[in-house]
């Protein structure tokens, strides 16, 4: 069992703790911060059976504590990584992982000279509805690939203060590329590879805060098929992944993190509408498993950062 703390009680990090409260036997969270320490913040706290403390720098000196999860601000990431690294801690870091690759490179750096486990909060890979892609891929049953898309939106953006972090384009470049469609990059590289060539396009339409809405990349994969990712942060949400091969196409409909909803609703139903379209013969659908894809995305790095 690693003894965590959050860092970071907006209403992600709030998510993180719920799924995994009382039922993990992977990770606990034993203390937690934030920039506000709220009521809020400390009744959350209370309820979770978590001790609130004052500062980042409190919870990497306590001994007792052997990993922390950065649920910050993005350009945070890097330099909490570091220090909590260089105080012995391992980490789980929520996506992106950092706004610059020179940052990224020190950090990984960081984690490797003090021999901790960094994981990166990339939940989406796990839902048993990726795997079972991947593996019909893995198998060609989608015969030669070519071409994977995807669509994320939420309206989010339509009510960001403009004080909040989010709100800030240094914090969140290319709109909802950002928050949103990293989970879609992530799962081109892992079933298609790594992409080589992008071309991409971001603006402001409607949102008052200073931050794009509307993002989309056009690329091409190092294999060879191309690639296409849209995200908006000021419409209905939702979330549109394909897969097409030279023996039929997948497609997984589902969810995005919208701002506000239930715990349980961000947590279990980010996949919904499943489809199978053979190039011959009729399309196969089914529904989703509902499953945790938080609780998988820490349980599955727990276990690294024990061995560490």
């Amino acid at each position: 069992m690693i003894n965590a703390a959050i860092i970071g009680l907006g209403w992600w990090g709030q998510t993180l703790v719920e799924s995994v409260s009382g039922v993990s036997e992977d990770i606990k969270f034993v203390a937690g911060t934030t920039r506000s320490l709220s009521d809020e913040s400390k009744a959350f706290a209370s309820e979770h059976d978590m001790e609130l403390r004052a500062s980042f720098e409190d919870i990497i000196a306590d001994p007792n504590i052997d990993a922390v999860v950065l649920v910050t601000p993005n350009s945070m990431h890097s330099t909490q990584t570091i220090a909590a690294a260089e105080h012995g801690k391992h980490v789980f870091c929520e996506k992106p992982f950092s706004l610059t690759e020179a940052d990224a490179i020190a950090a990984v750096a960081a984690t490797e000279k003090a021999g901790v486990t960094l994981g990166i909060g990339y939940n989406r890979r796990f839902h048993p509805e990726i795997g079972k892609l991947r593996d019909m891929i893995k198998a060609g049953e989608l015969g030669t690939i070519l071409h994977c898309e995807a669509t994320m939106t939420f309206p989010n953006g339509l009510f960001l203060k403009p004080d909040a972090w989010r709100a800030s384009k240094d914090e969140t470049p290319c709109g909802g590329l950002t928050p949103l469609g990293v989970h879609a990059i992530d799962g081109f590289i892992d079933l298609c590879g790594e992409i080589d060539q992008v071309y991409a396009q971001s603006f402001r339409r409607v949102v008052e805060v200073d931050a794009d809405d509307t993002t989309s990349i056009l690329f091409r994969m190092k294999e060879g098929m191309s690639g296409y990712l849209a995200t908006m942060t000021a419409t209905g949400g939702g979330f549109n992944f394909q897969v097409y091969g030279s023996k039929g196409f997948v497609k997984l409909e589902g969810m995005t993190h919208i701002a506000g909803a239930p715990s349980d609703e961000r947590r279990f139903k980010l996949f919904g509408n499943c489809t199978f379209k053979p190039v011959k013969g009729p399309a196969e659908t089914w529904q989703a498993a509902s499953y945790d894809v938080a609780r998988a995305a820490t349980g599955a790095y727990a276990p690294f950062a024990q061995c560490g």
